[in-house]
């Protein structure tokens, strides 16, 4: 019982996609505004709308390109909580956290089954980033020294951009070791 969830319009093509190569439901959040109202140059948000399959007893990847403050990745997880989601995993490519990292715990004890927070090594991390219990590190070196080595050699790249295979590689592995 999963489900990929974008927390933003601009982001569904992502969750989409990932969504089906993983065979799951996908929702997503839509900010709706008031257009009436311009407060520091901006339309303020009314309230995020979820599009989307019921998400009760469900665990949801929320996945987006970047959580700069995290506002929009933690409230988004609250309103999934509040619609009766299980876990919640935030995942995001360039995981800045702007606004501090605290905020990002999961609640209560970290135990081997409780969320994580998957970001990429595509930005600077901080030491204390990487020695928070509930922070996985997503090392993308050898495949960016694979992505350059091919056009180095004149290779094309269009194999390495889609995942697909790698990633039915990664969920075959994960569940032979559920098995044992």
């Amino acid at each position: 019982h999963l489900m990929v969830i974008s927390p933003d319009a601009g982001g569904t093509g992502r969750a989409i996609y990932l969504a089906n190569v993983l065979g799951v439901d996908m929702g997503m959040f839509y900010k709706r505004r008031d257009y009436s109202t311009i407060i520091d140059g901006r339309n303020p948000i009314v309230a995020h709308e979820f599009l989307g399959a019921d998400v009760s007893g469900k665990n949801m990847i929320i996945i987006d390109d970047m959580i700069s403050s995290g506002d929009s990745m933690l409230e988004v997880a609250a309103l999934l909580k509040q619609r009766g989601a299980a876990k919640i995993f935030m995942c995001s490519t360039f995981g800045l956290f702007t606004n501090g990292l605290e905020r990002f715990a999961p609640h209560g004890r970290r135990s081997s089954g409780s969320p994580s927070r998957p970001s990429t090594n595509l930005v600077y991390q901080t030491d204390e980033l990487l020695e928070k219990p509930y922070y996985v590190n997503c090392d993308m070196s050898k495949y960016i020294a694979l992505i350059i080595d091919t056009l180095n050699h004149d290779g094309s790249i269009s194999k390495l951009l889609n995942p697909v295979e790698r990633i039915n590689k990664l969920l075959k592995k994960h569940s032979e070791s559920l098995k044992k």
